[in-house]
């Protein structure tokens, strides 16, 4: 099997789970951080986050200025090949140990 061409621009995590993992990593984090990270625009981002918060994976609470985001762990994973998993398995998978237990406990 040969390597990807090293300019593939491809991952195999979606935009919605690196922003996703971007809110557990620093709940505070602006939009425009968020996409720094990501690579993507900010609006980019706001569709994401958005998304996430109709489907109820994260909540919005503001904090003076600035917006805090909660992540839902148990909030099972929206494919049928992986909906048996839950937004927790994830970031467990993604996240170091002592992050991950940090970021799994319910808020």
């Amino acid at each position: 099997m040969t390597d990807p061409a090293p300019d593939s621009q491809w991952t195999f995590l979606t935009n919605h789970s690196h922003v996703l993992l971007c809110l557990v990593r620093d709940p505070g984090a602006t939009l425009r951080q968020v996409a720094e990270r990501v690579g993507i625009t900010e609006r980019a981002v706001q569709r994401i986050v958005r998304d996430l918060e109709q489907a109820g994976v994260i909540t919005r609470r503001r904090q003076g200025r600035r917006n805090s985001y909660t992540v839902d762990p148990g909030f099972h994973l929206r494919h049928p090949l992986e909906a048996h998993r839950t937004v927790g398995h994830l970031l467990a998978l993604l996240e170091e140990a002592p992050e991950a237990e940090t970021a799994l406990q319910p808020a």
